[in-house]
């Protein structure tokens, strides 16, 4: 056979690898320093963005009704002395008319005006009590601060009324009026298990990390053990078996969820936060303490294969007519 030359280019050197590009380099440095900061300041401001809209909006906007309607003071035309006056007085107070010829005391009504929002101005009379409300008393950087501390105190107080005796009871037997309500209780079922899951008070066995051979064998994926089985599937397999959900990469709010026997299930000496880690990130992060290279040589000579598993003849020592390189082994 001919040998090529140490002048001809090697091509058929496998190990060849070309240098990548400068600029690639540079941008792929670039993103993964931006991608992070940029996907948490996105789920933040998605998560304020629900929360504005389901919780802060409506409670701001009880409060300004309620708040409205104790202090208004609305004159229609026939409580007025001069019907259809811009201004009267009433009791040593003046008051305003306003579109809907109703008339409101002349401080509301030129604390509204002059403190005007790019919006138009209200046609009511009450619709100036809301925006007065508004201006003055549910300024955002009072209201933000105040829910934030009120919804932590709510939540706080509620847990400890439903770990109570009485309001467990409550909460059972709320939960069996809304477990017989058609498709409400479907919805509900689910994501109480799912909250239950994350924020419960669960066992230690719900917070496993673990590695299945899945989808075959010989192929591992990390998964979290979130329950017991079927009784049925554990009877086909004649021994105890795992719900185990698998999620999948770089979203680990998706995956699929596998009924695994107990003894084909490897626990993992590394918590739920370093598996979620490993798997956003496709596995590149993976914890210091399960890399082979941080080992003792002692400690490494034990995870090798076998010589015998390692020695494989290369492609060009199987393509050339030279001896064998195994004399032990007869070539077949």
């Amino acid at each position: 056979m001919s040998q090529v030359t140490g002048d001809s280019p090697n091509l058929l050197s496998p190990g060849t690898k070309h240098s990548p590009s400068p600029f690639r380099t540079a941008v792929l440095s670039g993103l993964s320093t931006l991608l992070p900061p940029l996907v948490t300041v996105v789920i933040l401001l998605w998560a304020w963005s629900t929360i504005n809209d389901y919780l802060l909006k409506p409670v701001s906007s009880t409060a300004r009704r309620a708040v409205a309607w104790m202090i208004k003071d609305i004159r229609t035309e026939q409580q007025v002395p001069e019907p259809g006056a811009s201004r009267v007085t009433i009791d040593n107070r003046e008051y305003c008319r306003v579109e809907d010829h109703t008339y409101i005391p002349r401080e509301v009504w030129e604390y509204v005006r002059a403190r005007q929002r790019p919006e138009p101005l209200p046609e009511t009379g009450l619709g100036y009590y809301h925006r007065y409300v508004d201006l003055r008393y549910l300024r955002p950087w009072v209201v933000v601060p105040t829910f934030l501390v009120g919804f932590v105190l709510f939540l706080y107080l509620l847990g400890k009324l439903f770990t109570a005796r009485i309001g467990s009871f409550l909460y059972s037997y709320f939960e069996r009026i809304v477990l017989r309500l058609p498709l409400i209780r479907n919805v509900y079922g689910a994501a109480k298990q799912v909250s239950d899951f994350f924020f419960g008070q669960r066992s230690v066995e719900f917070k496993r990390v673990v590695a299945v051979e899945y989808p075959r064998k010989g192929v591992w994926s990390i998964g979290f053990v979130t329950g017991e089985g079927f009784l049925d599937v554990q009877a086909a397999a004649n021994e105890p078996v795992l719900s185990v959900l698998v999620p999948t990469s770089p979203a680990p709010m998706t995956g699929f969820t596998v009924l695994v026997r107990r003894s084909e299930v490897v626990d993992l000496n590394i918590t739920v936060e370093q598996a979620i880690e490993y798997i956003i990130s496709c596995g590149v992060v993976v914890p210091l303490h399960q890399k082979p290279q941080l080992l003792s040589p002692e400690e490494q000579k034990r995870f090798r294969k076998p010589a015998s598993l390692e020695e494989a003849p290369s492609v060009a020592s199987v393509g050339s007519s030279g001896p064998n390189p195994h004399p032990s082994k007869k070539t077949p």
